[in-house]
């Protein structure tokens, strides 16, 4: 117990600290989420139906997933500097395969009976992606993007290690001060936060998914 009143005595005379640092990873989060859901979308739409590009966008994709997290934030120091830039270019690769893969599976999912009907009623090709396709694949497509939500929370962490700000400059302070007063503190109140964060967001997106979904295919 006198654990946990440290730590909420920590948050409560920091609160101003909390705020601002959760604010810096909520826009690492918004930022990244709008960026990767543009391109993650535009890549599975147009590479739907070209078998050869959708399995290169996908294995590209992949690539970016699997890079070791600190090699990734600190590649593009270089190219844009430390700070925001980097920190976002990295999210955003993370992000994308969960965005663009279930664009593509939820495209593919539907029906070709559903299409060929809409072709016969005279619809053309880009009224059947936005009237059709894209209305049945969106259930699947935002489950992606709540995925990729989750892994901008929890990765943007490290853009501290950059100079990024975020909710992670308090575990990194807490595991550079690790043993001295109020150490364990800031690595909690850092992970907390985080967590808090990402729940926000996936219940957010969770109320997008339920009230942009047709009735008939929640």
């Amino acid at each position: 117990m006198d654990g946990v009143t440290s730590l909420f005595n920590y948050i409560a005379d920091n609160f101003g600290q909390v705020v601002d640092l959760s604010l810096q990873h909520a826009v690492y989060m918004v930022s990244v989420m709008v960026a990767a859901t543009i391109v993650g979308v535009g890549i599975g739409v147009w590479v739907q139906d070209k078998p050869v590009q959708k399995e290169i966008a996908l294995g590209i994709a992949s690539v970016f997933i699997t890079l070791p997290s600190l090699a990734l934030f600190t590649i593009f120091i270089p190219v844009v500097g430390l700070g925001f830039w980097s920190a976002f270019i990295a999210l955003f690769m993370y992000a994308l395969l969960p965005i663009l893969r279930n664009t593509v599976t939820g495209l593919a999912e539907v029906s070709p009976a559903v299409l060929e009907s809409a072709r016969g009623m005279g619809l053309t090709k880009r009224e059947r992606l936005w009237k059709i396709q894209l209305p049945l694949a969106w259930p699947v497509i935002i489950t992606g993007i709540r995925v990729a939500a989750l892994l901008t929370a929890g990765i943007a962490a490290i853009a501290t290690l950059i100079a990024g700000g975020g909710l992670g400059d308090f575990i990194k302070d807490g595991l550079a001060n690790f043993g001295f007063r109020l150490a364990v503190e800031k690595i909690w109140t850092g992970t907390l936060f985080i967590i808090l964060l990402a729940l926000i967001f996936d219940g957010i997106l969770g109320l997008v998914r339920k009230y942009t979904t047709s009735p008939g295919i929640r």
